[in-house]
């Protein structure tokens, strides 16, 4: 243990201790803007300095460890003249447009400004200009705004383990950037959005289709439907002062309905029909030998497109389901739209998700099973919480609303999807059920839960053993993949996300504190086990509307025309 000095506060920590955190301890918060705690700490943008007695100069608070004895100013006048003086450097080379940023008000760059009383003209004269990276579907990079912290970076490295982005250039023109400065578009970045959920400023963030939303809505000639993801009903409230995990579900209905969205629809639905389809095409490679073991959830579009430029010869492991988005927009635009007499070219599908690869999603192929897209646009938990505040709702007065029905009424297996776990556990609760033919005892498979990278579990159906593993961030699945490749683990059936934690850490999610992104999950994640625990309706086959969809309309899981609405197909990509 090692004793300190914090501004006149004794504390005692454990040797080892980073500075930063010994002074959180001690009632002091240190500004940051390039930590990223359990990822980085090169103190690369300086403005965690503090005085340490006998030191030659301010140190790093982030890159520092507590020694016994050591005492430590963290206000002095040199301390805040330093902090301050960075500050301006920052703000000298940054496009300050402040008033139309997407981040006015929550940006870690404005907010430090504020306090620390710094003026933007104090450094006046050249700055860098970039041209804005715009050209994907998924995420602008305007780098006009880049304060060179490196978040981006080390998460895209440490966390995800892809390391597309890096910094390019020496002193005044370094900048973030792709190998050869391709743009983001162009490079083998697998759209997860963990760089844009990091970023302290706005260089990095989703591309909107808030204004095609709009106007889509604005057209009486179409008829436009909304679709919402599990996580965003726990990450919504965020945006409206709530508490972190809160679940907002009948509020967020209520203000889709205030949009002015004809019909409310949940994913849930379509993922108790993933489910259905998964569930059949599992137990078909376990009994039947109808496909590579183990098989791999293909629910993840960061992930799926991780395995196409990365690890191509686990193609054909992936699950041939599409994912719960996009098995919405195929039933929306062939059975609802026959149902509801509606021409499918008439209808447009927006989704809700708290993730920027599914913007990515809707342009893959095989993704069009009326002879139109599935789903025409996407929107972030930010971008409906921008769009909410626009129109002048009053998020927190409304009231609690519920879904519309055919495509509205979802199990809470579906639910859990948007966390790490959920959609294997929603898997178990239908795969047992089928193959032992009676009702299980005990529906939570707690062992299969929560926030750690890697969970593993065995599962007895009827007479096999069956070897499942839960997975999320890619770096913990390239992990996995060696292992598998390897032959030192065997699996029959593995869930795979892109981001750390699940949906509910996607990187279209309200982001309060960068810091605790893990707790945060966490979080998340038991609001939806709790909602899952009091339903009355936790097993997907047990769906009413599945059922009804099923002997209407499709026939059976698996079969012909399931197939061909609710399936896909992989390539190796040609980016390297």
């Amino acid at each position: 243990m090692a004793k300190l000095n914090i501004n006149g506060i004794q504390v005692t920590v454990p040797d080892g201790t980073r500075l930063l955190d010994a002074c959180k301890k001690a009632g002091f918060n240190i500004p940051t803007l390039c930590y990223l705690k359990d990822v980085s700490s090169d103190g690369s943008c300086r403005v965690c300095v503090v005085e340490v007695k006998g030191a030659r100069s301010l140190v790093v608070a982030c890159a520092t460890t507590v020694r016994d004895g050591m005492e430590v100013i963290t206000d002095s006048p040199a301390v805040i003249e330093a902090r301050k003086m960075t500050l301006e450097l920052l703000i000298s080379n940054h496009n300050s447009d402040c008033l139309s940023c997407s981040r006015s008000q929550n940006c870690d760059l404005q907010k430090l400004s504020l306090e620390y009383g710094c003026d933007q003209n104090a450094y006046a004269g050249c700055k860098t200009k970039f041209d804005i990276d715009d050209q994907n579907a998924f995420i602008v990079r305007d780098y006009n705004k880049c304060i060179l912290c490196r978040r981006c970076s080390n998460v895209c490295k440490v966390v995800q383990d892809v390391g597309v982005v890096t910094a390019v250039g020496r002193g005044f023109t370094t900048h973030i950037g792709c190998a050869f400065d391709v743009e983001l578009g162009e490079s083998p970045c697998v759209a997860c959005g963990q760089c844009v959920a990091v970023c302290p400023t706005a260089a990095l963030k989703e591309k909107t289709n808030i204004s095609q939303v709009v106007d889509a809505v604005n057209d009486a000639s179409k008829h436009v439907i909304v679709a919402t993801a599990p996580a965003v009903r726990v990450g919504l409230g965020d945006e409206f002062g709530m508490k972190t995990g809160d679940f907002v579900e009948g509020k967020m209905v209520a203000g889709l309905r205030r949009l002015g969205f004809d019909k409310v629809f949940d994913i849930n639905f379509s993922a108790d029909l993933t489910i259905m389809e998964e569930g059949h095409e599992f137990l078909d490679r376990l009994n039947n030998n109808s496909g590579p073991l183990p098989m791999v959830t293909s629910c993840s579009p960061g992930w799926v497109r991780y395995v196409e430029f990365y690890a191509p010869e686990f193609i054909d492991n992936l699950s041939t389901c599409k994912s719960p988005q996009q098995m919405f927009g195929a039933i929306a635009k062939t059975y609802y739209a026959e149902k509801n007499g509606i021409n499918p070219k008439d209808i447009v599908v927006v989704t809700i998700m708290p993730c920027t690869a599914k913007k990515y999603e809707i342009t893959r192929e095989y993704q069009a099973a009326s002879g139109y897209p599935d789903v025409d646009y996407v929107l972030t938990t930010k971008e409906l919480a921008r769009l909410i505040k626009m129109k002048g709702i009053d998020f927190e007065s409304l009231p609690k609303e519920s879904f519309d029905d055919l495509l509205g009424t979802g199990s809470t297996a579906g639910l859990i999807f948007g966390t790490s776990g959920g959609v294997m556990e929603a898997a178990l609760r239908t795969i047992s059920e089928v193959v032992l033919n009676k009702p299980l005892n005990n529906l939570d498979f707690k062992n299969i839960r929560g926030t750690k990278g890697v969970k593993e579990a065995e599962i007895k159906l009827g007479d096999k053993t069956v070897k499942v593993a839960v997975v999320s961030g890619i770096a913990n699945a390239k992990k996995v993949l060696a292992d598998v490749k390897s032959g030192k683990k065997k699996y029959h059936f593995i869930e795979m996300m892109a981001c750390p934690g699940g949906c509910v850490n996607g990187g279209g999610q309200p982001v309060k504190s960068v810091q605790n992104r893990a707790e945060t999950a966490g979080t998340r994640g038991k609001s939806m086990y709790k909602a899952d625990k009091a339903s009355g309706l936790r097993k997907s086959h047990e769906n009413p509307a599945i059922k009804t969809l099923y002997k209407d309309y499709l026939g059976k899981p698996g079969g012909d025309k399931a197939h061909k609405l609710l399936h896909t197909k992989y390539a190796k990509s040609d980016k390297f």
